[in-house]
């Protein structure tokens, strides 16, 4: 019997080996896979998780990345044997809020378009959001977002950012499947949502990664690792 594939899916402005520190250890005990998208728009990258992430796979997805395998799920409830998400949720369902946050995005995507990468990695990497993140992390990253091109990420906030894509509140009733919902201890919005899915669908299990930020896999790869690793093991037999 084939043995489900772990495949890791990079957030925005990441490359797939942002996942290597997580899929190294997992890799002693499940195969991986570290998805590194060539597009740049939300159903395009959909179809590109499709054709990595095979029938009884199991997607393991950080931010903008969690948020496509969770999309993906739900349109393909039987596909996968399970799904890991750290620090995504299944969107925005206030309309003001989504609202401002189309705003917010558009702003951020026009300035991208004409500005140079190095500059926009460094608003990037300015964002409260990453600021529980050393220094030596936020430098291990900034290769990667280096060799974006700012024209191509505009383009994929605009089509794929969370005021781009549907809620999915209202179908996670759907989902069938074991499901990790991991957030970073200091990354309180993504926590709530966390424990927030978890009353939608039944299967889903909120985890917390202690004193860790948004990327709780890379501020703490050994504390997610052990997490993901029980889940997998857990769900897999």
């Amino acid at each position: 019997m084939r043995r489900a594939k772990v495949v890791f899916v990079p957030g925005f402005m990441q490359r797939g080996d942002a996942w290597a520190p997580v899929a190294e250890r997992v890799a002693e005990r499940y195969p991986t896979a570290c998805l590194d998208f060539a597009s740049h728009s939300f159903e395009p990258r959909l179809g590109e998780l499709r054709e990595a992430a095979g029938p009884g796979d199991v997607p393991v997805g950080y931010s903008m990345g969690g948020r496509l395998a969770l999309h993906l799920a739900v349109r393909e409830p039987d596909r996968f044997a399970a799904l890991a998400l750290v620090g995504a949720s299944a969107g925005i369902d206030d309309q003001r809020e989504r609202a401002d946050r189309a705003a917010t995005d558009e702003e951020l995507a026009a300035w991208m378009e004409r500005t140079p990468i190095d500059e926009v990695v460094a608003r990037w990497e300015a964002l409260s959001i990453f600021a529980t993140q050393a220094p030596e992390l936020v430098a291990a990253q900034r290769p990667g977002r280096l060799s974006h091109d700012p024209k191509l990420l505009a383009l994929l906030l605009r089509s794929a950012g969370q005021a781009a894509v549907p809620s999915l509140w209202d179908q996670l009733e759907r989902l069938d499947l074991p499901i990790l919902a991991v957030a970073g201890e200091r990354d309180e919005p993504y926590l709530r949502a966390a424990r927030r899915m978890a009353l939608f669908a039944p299967r889903i299990d909120p985890r917390v990664v202690f004193d860790a930020g948004h990327a709780a896999h890379l501020e703490d790869p050994d504390a997610f690792a052990a997490l993901l690793l029980e889940f997998l093991d857990e769900n897999l037999g």
